[in-house]
């Protein structure tokens, strides 16, 4: 799915960046409903690829060439207008393989509640794609929540800057004013990256938890910054991160390089690499000198001619191969950090990969979403959703709501007298601001099986409705399910404060 910057028909040259900024937002929610999105570097890559200027707006046709450069199914376009300082916005999906276009989606706003307005848009084309889409508007609506409009426009100026200082000043402007802004901050550190201010790259990049999706790219340039320190050990960390959840060639190569810098045998890391992209030559050049250093030449000569076939052109590959039909020996790196090659004597070293592809991060991803979901389908409807809400689960704990209630959803579909699903389900509703839905949810999911986290579902809403005894009252029924219950031990503590007993 593509989406465009939408045009700005407001007349004002200053608000410009809103229509900037439609693809960003879009894009996120798109992806939460289980839609895999055309980042804006492939977009920008489709217009460079068809000699047009970034800030190119398409006619139709033109629209049609973009997307079938990128292999898109569908593209959302739109314009916006303002005027007494609101915003009025429509969109529509054009069907790709169709040439059909849909009717105009529309919402508006204040422009203060832009996300608002962005939000709804996603949400009406998620429906205009798929009318099967069960998440609720309202936890769209409520998805951008903690980010300030002042950050979102620092960071898509930032975004959108032509030259790196005024990158770099905006996307600090906006980590200001949101500092836990994950998009900014990954935004920040890619530019102080390319910089060569490799140290704060990683302090900036460092910032974005573990749990955020971003993490993954993240950490990748965090691998990248440490290595161009020397500090091996902790780039090899930073890749293994990667790795362990994307293991895709290029990242666990970096973690051989990184692991070889530092004296070890990678053979086994890189000869995952070169199974898993056979193509590419730099894997069998890397796996070669491994193998050398090992003093396996028979292994050295195959890996190094296979890179020659791929790469005749390949001067430091066929100085190698020369290296190896001489016998030579290369023993592993002794003092990481320094330089082992000489203008006299050939030392071939692993090579790094300094090129991070999202789209086969986020393919892989998706793919692998894919094959969870088709593993899923064969088991008992009972396991299957428990293993989906577990999922939910994750995705609160990450703060991905949209992606928790699919989750919650797909657990009900699967078995409606899933208790925990419901129950997940309530506390969906409840981030959302919808109460009404999340009382009837943990109302459900108490008749199903009574649980602690439906209880502190109703406890949490009566409080919110200054219903202290009816808060109490449930705070108490988790208790005696769990005592030692941290989130009702904390609930017990926040009405003793006001005055209300527990029962």
């Amino acid at each position: 799915m593509l989406v465009l910057p939408f045009d700005n028909r407001s007349g004002q040259t200053n608000l410009a960046w809103v229509g900037d900024s439609f693809p960003d937002t879009l894009n996120q929610r798109l992806t939460s409903a289980g839609f895999l999105t055309i980042t804006r570097d492939d977009r920008q890559y489709a217009l460079d690829h068809l000699g047009l200027p970034v800030d190119f707006r398409p006619s139709r046709a033109t629209t049609i060439r973009i997307a079938q450069t990128l292999d898109a199914d569908f593209v959302i376009v739109g314009s916006y207008t303002v005027e007494g300082g609101r915003i009025a916005v429509q969109a529509q999906v054009l069907e790709v393989n169709k040439l059909r276009l849909s009717p105009s989606l529309t919402d508006s706003s204040e422009l203060t509640r832009l996300f608002d307005v962005q939000n709804a848009i996603a949400w009406k084309v998620a429906r205009q794609i798929d009318p099967r889409f069960n998440v609720a508007q309202q936890t769209f609506l409520a998805a951008s929540g903690g980010v300030k409009l002042s950050a979102f426009e620092n960071y898509i100026r930032g975004t959108d800057a032509t030259t790196s200082q005024e990158r770099i000043k905006r996307l600090q402007m906006a980590v200001q004013d949101s500092p836990d802004y994950p998009a900014a901050l990954l935004a920040l550190g890619k530019a102080q990256y390319a910089q060569r201010e490799y140290d704060q790259a990683a302090v900036t990049l460092a910032k974005i938890g573990a749990a955020d999706r971003r993490a993954l790219e993240a950490n990748f340039y965090i691998g990248l910054a440490r290595f161009n320190m020397a500090k091996y050990a902790e780039a090899e960390s930073a890749f293994a991160f990667v790795a362990s959840r994307l293991p895709l060639p290029e990242v666990v190569n970096n973690q051989a390089v990184a692991s070889s810098r530092q004296g070890h045998d990678a053979v086994p890391l890189f000869q995952r690499a070169s199974t898993a992209d056979p193509n590419d030559a730099d894997y069998h050049y890397n796996l070669a000198v491994a193998l050398l250093r090992r003093g396996d030449f028979a292994g050295a000569q195959r890996e190094v001619d296979t890179a020659l076939k791929l790469r005749p052109s390949d001067a430091g590959a066929a100085e190698l191969k020369i290296a190896i039909n001489s016998g030579k020996h290369i023993a592993p790196i002794t003092k990481p950090g320094t330089n082992t090659t000489s203008s006299s004597d050939f030392e071939p070293v692993e090579r790094i990969r300094r090129s991070y592809s999202e789209a086969s991060f986020r393919q892989a991803a998706f793919q692998l979403d894919q094959m969870r979901a088709a593993r899923m389908a064969t088991l008992p409807p009972a396991e299957q959703a428990v293993q989906y809400s577990q999922l939910g689960h994750d995705y609160l704990a990450q703060g991905l709501v949209p992606e928790a209630e699919q989750e919650f959803h797909a657990a009900i579909t699967a078995d409606a007298s899933s208790a925990e699903a419901h129950a997940g389900l309530a506390q969906v509703r409840e981030r959302s601001g919808n109460t009404a839905d999340a009382r009837a949810e943990a109302q459900v999911s108490l008749h199903l099986h009574p649980s602690v986290p439906a209880y502190l579902v109703l406890a949490r809403l009566d409080l919110q409705a200054n219903e202290m005894a009816s808060s109490a009252a449930n705070v108490s029924k988790a208790l005696q399910l769990d005592p030692k219950n941290t989130a009702a031990q904390g609930m017990r503590q926040a009405l003793q404060a006001r005055g209300q007993s527990i029962p």
